[in-house]
């Protein structure tokens, strides 16, 4: 395959640490990207705060949490705010040195509308839009209304003051002026004439002439410099808001940089020279790769228009039997929405963009875009323009059955849905159709809901229903395209919740006795009750379905059902091989590797039901006896039974090691086995137990390094969990209890799906039923609610779970020092620790913290989620605890 000439960009910032508190540079790079790259700081809440869902938490508490969790985040805050304060405080300083006006009147305002936007946007929308816009404020503000403010103060001032005294003076200057002309004039005139009225006239008319020539003076200058400055203002406000929104500061940097680096404009939405052109080249040789960069350029700058361009140009040029197939990676991988958008409407066609369906790159665009906005019926209309080309039937139908599906609200309306065709191999959109056909499921599930008149098969399909849209729930979020993820998943949610509300009316099952409790506890389940190993199983049936069967070691903590994987093997495996099931408990108490084989040998007798070789022989002579009772088994009796194959299951492996080490067996016993294992192909051998071969460090393990394949057993998964839970007796039979989805999702949390602990809840969940009715003769929901799960972990509980509880901690005593220490101290943190924080709390080693770490996260013990330590089993957290604390005290 050629490879690709275009270059794959990475337009994200370069910082690989978090930004400290106490580094003064950190501060200037946070003042950079809020400025010139504020896409910057999602990016770095993002990929080290873990991301911006701070607006997620729903309360105080909450909010206080999330915090603590993340403390990049809570940082990144505290250097926001700081930011707000000092560096306008520092710009009108530096200004009020270079000898201008500051208004700190107005700093100060502006330092505080910075701080209490950024609080409030922060906790409204985030914490990267509460620095970003704590910050602007802050700055723009505060130098604005400081040193602009204060400038402007001092003009306005200036002419104020000029209008006003302009008017006194020619208002007083005319008054006194006409008096003293008056009086002077018309009293000389009044001698000379004898007119006494004459002086009053005078009088009259020098005042007023010399108050309107001072209000005109006052009025005509105030007015003309009220203009002046009115029309100055707005050419200064509206130049202002062409540099802040287009920034041509930050395109005029851009000429000089190429297509990445550090010069790269961030923040100007001006199309820079070249820019479409290169995109369109990069398109034209390498679609995959040239999307990867246009959705750098998306999410690192604002050059929309040149990437918009260059996608309808080529659009256009593309054979139409390949637009679909373009068009839905571009959707798959899109940064911004709305690019497709555009791709089929016009840019600047205000107030509403008209989508375009002339042209079958317009249509498929719009198609993918009304998807994601959930408008299904023009989804519908856009893909049935391109019907005819490639994909454009599937996608067409996925818009229609999508349609469908989200106007059905209702039961009735869903039970009444007819199911959807399944889009042929090989398809375009795979994870949708898989979502749409457990949409199909759910459909006629409902349509059981409510044809049928047995409450206990209503309620069972119900049950089906609730679970099946919660893995869509789950599964979708990650799997589904982006374009139709959220319309597929609003349609699951809603069914969920039509659901939910007819769970009452489904009916109530009469109980009239005590409830036979069917939950397991102790004993390996074996049969139909056995569910949720499905894929160990496979993987077993897998190794063992040609001719050559292959060994293997179960490992995994006590109570996590190996035992019950070996006593169903036989269930899953082809009829001509026969599984040997062997407890070495039994070899607890034998003194020698001859009661050893004749134990193995007579459990391998009673199974087949053929006879034992003789004790006396085998005494005598163990590994030749033994040797030729299976050579005679493998080339006469198996064949005799129409089997050809046989697998030895060894259950408590850690026994063989016990007798190792007392000297009961020889050191090569293990080589002895594999010497076993290899003189046939049909035969195998499958061990469980605590450990993993490696963790068996002794010499005497090295030989089956090579030739026993590990499998891990740890913990169910939520599916299985709630499948054990809510049919303890099989599918077969009807179980009248019931869980809700909240009580079951409440038991996976406390057990992690370790199957004893989830067992033992439903088992004491029974308990409680019946003496709440039966006993205590009180009511009781025959549907469990998340409080009946609470009040049936009380201490009778923690006892009876005793066995699981102390053998988990024992191991943890065990190989590597510190485990038990670190239990101790992850025990009253329901949210974990950190590994420094373990360093502090433990007084460990940082080798031996490490180590213990590493064997615990082995063991399954413990978790790590977001660099935090967290005991995995939550029920085993509280009793460690409860039983363990005082231990540190």
């Amino acid at each position: 395959m050629k490879e690709s000439t275009v270059p794959r960009i990475n337009l994200a910032p370069k910082l690989k640490r978090d930004l400290s508190l106490w580094n003064p540079f950190d501060y200037l790079l946070l003042l950079y990207w809020v400025f010139y790259f504020p896409q910057a700081v999602r990016w770095y809440v993002e990929t080290r705060g873990g991301g911006d869902k701070l607006t997620e938490q729903k309360t105080w508490r909450d909010t206080r949490q999330f915090l603590r969790d993340h403390p990049v985040q809570l940082r990144l805050g505290i250097q926001g705010l700081l930011l707000t304060v000092i560096t306008p405080l520092i710009i009108c300083s530096i200004a009020a040195n270079l000898g201008l006006s500051v208004n700190w009147v107005g700093v100060v305002s502006g330092v505080v509308s910075g701080v209490v936007s950024g609080v409030v946007f922060g906790v409204v929308s985030g914490v990267v839009f509460g620095v970003v816009s704590g910050v602007v404020f802050g700055v723009v503000f505060g130098v604005v209304s400081g040193v602009v403010f204060g400038v402007v103060f001092g003009v306005v001032y200036g002419v104020v003051y000029g209008v006003v005294f302009g008017v006194v003076y020619g208002v007083v200057f005319g008054v006194v002026f006409g008096v003293v002309f008056g009086v002077v004039s018309d009293v000389v005139f009044g001698v000379l004439s004898g007119v006494v009225s004459d002086v009053l006239l005078g009088v009259v008319f020098g005042v007023g002439l010399g108050v309107v020539f001072g209000v005109l003076l006052g009025v005509v200058s105030g007015v003309l410099l009220g203009v002046v400055f009115g029309v100055v203002s707005d050419v200064v406000s509206g130049v202002g808001f062409i540099f802040a929104f287009f920034r041509p500061d930050n395109w005029l940097i851009g000429l000089f940089a190429g297509p990445q680096g550090r010069l790269f404009p961030r923040i100007t939405p001006l199309p820079l020279p070249g820019l479409t052109s290169t995109l369109q080249q990069w398109l034209q040789q390498d679609w995959e790769t040239a999307i990867n960069n246009l959705n750098q350029y998306l999410r690192y700058s604002r050059q929309f228009i040149p990437v918009l361009v260059a996608i309808n140009r080529v659009l256009s040029q593309f054979p139409e039997a390949e637009i679909i197939y373009r068009i839905s990676r571009l959707a798959e991988n899109t940064s911004d929405w709305q690019l497709l958008k555009y791709a089929s409407a016009k840019l600047f066609s205000f107030p509403h963009s008209k989508i375009r369906l002339d042209t079958p790159a317009r249509a498929a665009a719009a198609g993918f875009w009304y998807l994601r906005q959930q408008d299904t019926e023009k989804a519908e209309k856009a893909f049935a323009v391109v019907r005819s080309l490639a994909y454009g039937e599937e996608m067409y139908s996925l818009a229609q059955t999508l349609h469908r599906f989200s106007q059905a609200a209702t039961p009735d309306s869903i039970a009444s849905l007819e199911v959807a065709p399944i889009a042929p191999e090989p398809s375009l959109r795979p994870q949708a159709w898989q979502a749409i056909s457990s949409l199909n499921l759910v459909i006629a599930e409902m349509a059981l809901v409510q044809r049928s008149y047995s409450q206990q098969t209503r309620s069972l399909a119900l049950n089906r229903i609730i679970g099946k849209l919660i893995d869509i729930g789950n599964q979708g979020a990650a799997n589904l395209p982006p374009a139709e993820k959220l319309l597929i998943l609003s349609i699951a949610e809603k069914w969920a919740e039509i659901s939910a509300s007819i769970a009452g009316t489904v009916g109530t099952v009469t109980i009239t006795q005590p409830i036979p409790n069917t939950y397991i506890i102790g004993d390996p389940v074996i049969g139909k009750r056995f569910v949720g190993r499905e894929d160990i199983l496979r993987e077993l049936q897998s190794m063992w379905s040609g001719d050559n069967l292959s060994s293997v070691v179960l490992y995994g903590h006590r109570r996590m059902g190996k035992t019950s994987i070996l006593r169903n093997l036989e269930a899953y495996l082809p009829p001509d091989v026969s599984v040997i099931y062997i407890n070495l408990q039994r070899l607890a108490t034998v003194t020698s590797l001859a009661e050893v084989l004749l134990t193995m040998a007579e459990e391998i007798a009673q199974t087949l039901a053929i006879d034992a070789p003789e004790e006396e022989k085998i005494s005598q002579h163990p590994e030749m006896y033994f040797n030729r009772y299976l050579d005679r088994l493998m080339r006469q009796i198996l064949p005799e039974k129409a089997k050809t194959g046989l697998i030895i299951a060894l259950d408590e492996f850690e026994i063989i090691e016990d007798l190792i080490e007392a000297n009961t067996l020889p050191r090569n016993f293990l080589g002895y086995l594999r010497s076993l294992v290899q003189s046939s192909p049909r035969l195998a051998f499958v061990f469980a137990g605590l450990h993993t071969l490696e963790e068996m460090t002794a010499d005497y393990f090295h030989p089956f390094f090579g030739s026993v394949y590990p499998i891990p057993v740890s913990f169910l998964s939520p599916e299985s969990t709630r499948v054990i839970l809510a049919n303890p007796v099989g599918e077969d039979e009807d179980f009248p209890l019931d869980y809700t989805p909240s009580a079951l999702d409440k038991i996976y949390q406390l057990t992690h799906g370790q199957p004893y602990l989830v067992q033992m809840i439903g088992f004491h969940l029974v308990r409680f039923y019946n003496k709440q009715v039966f006993e205590l003769q009180r009511p009781q929901d025959i549907r469990f609610q998340v409080e009946d799960v609470e009040k049936a972990i009380d201490a009778e509980f923690f006892q009876r779970g005793n066995y699981y509880f102390t053998g988990v901690w024992k191991q943890a005593k065990q190989d590597a020092a510190g485990q038990q220490e670190i239990l101790i101290v992850l025990s009253p943190h329901l949210q974990g620790l950190t590994r420094g924080d373990l360093l502090s709390s433990t007084g460990l080693t940082a080798t031996t913290l490490d180590w213990a770490l590493k064997t615990l996260e082995n063991h399954h013990v413990i978790e790590c989620q977001d660099s935090r330590y967290r005991i995995a089993v939550e029920l085993f957290r509280r009793w460690v605890s409860e039983t363990k604390q005082e231990t540190m005290a």
